[in-house]
């Protein structure tokens, strides 16, 4: 699998601080609307928790993520999941194996996947006729914010800090442009700017969602929890409310598409 290395989750801690990210994929998976006997892909189930929804809607849900860990907690939730690369799916043995799907779903994954085109062509042709495809996903701006206090923090202590952020975050026009190419119609995008709260703070944050990212600029694992709390302490006049809590600026590209009867 051709994976993009800044992607590294560890379940317990995305347990721990990571539960606002299903949560908040409500409005995503009340668009997709599963319905009994519906055959859905989830594309980056993560640990299964919206998975799980669909399933629970009668629909057969099948997950697929890249990361095994994600995979084995996604299955000790009882989802059908298996590791998988988006970027390049295993198109006959997925015909083979499950048939064509009648709508496939993902939620704050495609982000993580540099290769865009691929993916989009490689869920449109698992897709069946007239299929749909919904979700939500970083878009334009999303927590630039924190991510410029990280690249700031590293920089500073001297890391080797890669040129460019390894997460796709588009404007709707280029995300719009992208799965039109791939064949998809009906294309329905917007940004929504999200003010997100983060329980668990700053310093969690990047722990979790930016383990891999530390992993490229090389931060000795001994050093991570100083790392990050010099990160948190950098961002509290831009993160930090009156109150003490913390929270993220978040910006969430939300689709709706389908693919051509």
């Amino acid at each position: 699998m051709t994976l993009n290395p800044s992607s590294s989750w560890c379940p317990a801690d995305y347990a721990t601080n990571a539960a606002f990210v299903p949560a908040l994929g409500a409005a995503a998976f009340a668009l997709l609307d599963p319905q009994p006997g519906e055959l859905i892909l989830d594309v980056g189930c993560g640990d299964g928790a919206l998975t799980e929804k669909i399933a629970a809607a009668g629909a057969r849900a099948i997950g697929l993520d890249a990361s095994e860990e994600m995979v084995e907690a996604a299955r000790a939730r009882g989802v059908d999941a298996f590791v998988a690369d988006a970027q390049a799916l295993d198109l006959e043995g997925q015909a083979l194996r499950f048939g064509q799907f009648d709508a496939a779903f993902s939620n704050a994954a495609l982000h993580w996947m540099l290769d865009p085109d691929a993916v989009a062509s490689g869920i449109h042709k698992v897709l069946r006729p007239g299929g749909r495809f919904v979700g939500e996903m970083g878009g334009e701006g999303n927590i630039a914010t924190l991510r410029g206090g990280i690249r700031d923090e590293l920089t500073e202590r001297g890391y080797d800090v890669p040129p460019a952020d390894p997460q796709w975050y588009p404007s709707v026009e280029e995300f719009s442009r992208l799965y039109s190419c791939a064949g998809f119609v009906d294309i329905k995008a917007q940004l929504i700017p999200r003010v997100t709260p983060l329980a668990t703070g700053v310093a969690a944050w990047v722990k979790t969602f930016r383990a891999g990212w530390l992993d490229a600029a090389r931060v000795p694992k001994q050093e991570r929890e100083e790392v990050s709390a010099a990160i948190e302490e950098r961002l509290a006049p831009k993160l930090r409310l009156p109150d003490g809590s913390w929270f993220a600026d978040y910006v969430r590209l939300r689709f709706t598409m389908r693919k051509p009867a």
